[in-house]
């Protein structure tokens, strides 16, 4: 019997959130608690890069995380970003955040219709002249690079922010009660082996959201009861709320 469910991420801020809706619906006790958290680079750290954020003529935003370290790291390091920038965003939310540092104007801020990665793309080949530079995580695929490479784009990766694990208090170990066990990263997975060297799955089911984060739980030795997303359920709260149906 599943009564009470860890998941991974932080709370919705949304009342209108599906998580809200599955708790209603099938009774079970939703707990939301971050296993990671997304720490920026000093600026120390960033001039390792010998990156001068001057040097590009326009940013490609993957995340509102990279929105936050990029302008953080412009006020650390003292520079002034000139109006004419140009913001390229991975979806319109991300694009729409950029107006907590920049007052937002069409001209200058660009984003993907449908918030993949080649769409973006297609948009940024429209603009050849630019000088792109792509903040990223410190763990990270190539396929951004290989997609502007493809396009014969001017473009520099750089690394702005790292995902740790959060380290869980001596009350939460003792009080770890769940029956479930939800997440959405590989250092997820890791974070919760760090935080309980001694962790017995038994009869906890773990869900997972992605492929790397199922490889992630084989490879720690433990049972995954459920992996998303599916064809059926492209969704982590869509797979859930069926395998609870059918848990009943």
């Amino acid at each position: 019997m599943i009564k009470k469910i860890l998941v991974s991420q932080p709370k919705p801020t949304s009342e209108k959130s599906p998580y809200f809706d599955i708790a209603k619906e099938t009774g079970v006790e939703l707990v939301f608690r971050p296993f990671i958290r997304v720490e920026g680079l000093t600026a120390k750290e960033f001039r390792q890069q010998r990156i001068a954020l001057l040097d590009y003529t326009a940013v490609v935003f993957t995340s509102r995380h990279a929105i936050d370290k990029y302008f953080t790291l412009a006020k650390e390091l003292r520079v002034t970003i000139p109006e004419e920038m140009k913001y390229f965003c991975i979806t319109e939310q991300i694009a729409l955040y950029i107006q907590k540092y920049v007052q937002y104007r069409k001209r200058k801020i660009f984003f993907s219709a449908t918030g993949k990665m080649p769409d973006l793309v297609t948009v940024m080949a429209k603009h050849k002249t630019e000088k792109y530079l792509v903040p990223m995580a410190d763990v990270h695929n190539d396929d951004v690079k290989n997609m502007l490479d493809q396009k014969n784009l001017q473009h520099t990766e750089c690394v702005m922010y790292r995902t740790v694990s959060n380290d869980f208090s001596p009350q939460e170990i003792e009080n770890f009660d769940y029956d479930m066990l939800v997440f959405f990263s590989p250092i997820g997975i890791r974070s919760l082996m760090k935080n309980f060297p001694d962790f017995k799955q038994g009869k906890i089911r773990i869900a997972t959201f992605g492929p790397a984060t199922a490889k992630e739980v084989e490879a720690n030795g433990l049972r995954l009861d459920l992996e998303a997303p599916t064809k059926e359920h492209p969704s982590m709260t869509g797979a859930l709320k069926a395998y609870l149906k059918k848990k009943k």
